[in-house]
């Protein structure tokens, strides 16, 4: 069975912008095989601004960071404290250590992992009010 992702965006802000559908099937690296593996879904409360290891690739079963031909999809979602998505709570998120964005409430992302010297997926709230995050990591 594959894993696919979907997204859809509809917009008013812009004249004559119909919107956009697309799906993707979350395949290994160069392949049309689907991915089969997963991190498993999990979802954490955290509530001061250190740093936390959401994927240490250095623990997990996988090849990633060691074999240059791995594929692997992330998704992080920050759910906001109990449900409500709370927008004043930002996530910072990293990928060897570089900021690659900042998630708000509500907020999510959805990318390809590079595997090349792969290093850990890491968060950090930008205060230390709570927010709860959810995750999973697919790959081949």
């Amino acid at each position: 069975m594959a894993t696919t992702a979907t997204i859809t965006l509809a917009s008013d802000i812009m004249s004559g912008f119909s919107g956009i559908s697309n799906t993707m099937t979350l395949t290994e690296a160069g392949t049309l095989t689907d991915l089969k593996e997963t991190t498993g879904y999990s979802r954490k409360k955290l509530s001061s601004t250190s740093k936390v290891d959401l994927f240490t690739m250095a623990d997990t079963n996988t090849t990633l960071g060691v074999d240059t031909s791995t594929g692997a999809k992330v998704f992080i979602k920050n759910i906001g404290y109990l449900g409500n998505e709370d927008k004043s709570v930002g996530v910072k998120v990293f990928i060897n250590s570089v900021e690659i964005g900042l998630l708000y409430g509500g907020d999510w992302l959805m990318m390809p992992l590079a595997t090349t010297d792969a290093e850990d997926v890491e968060v950090q709230p930008a205060t230390d009010d709570a927010v709860v995050l959810e995750w999973v990591m697919f790959y081949q």
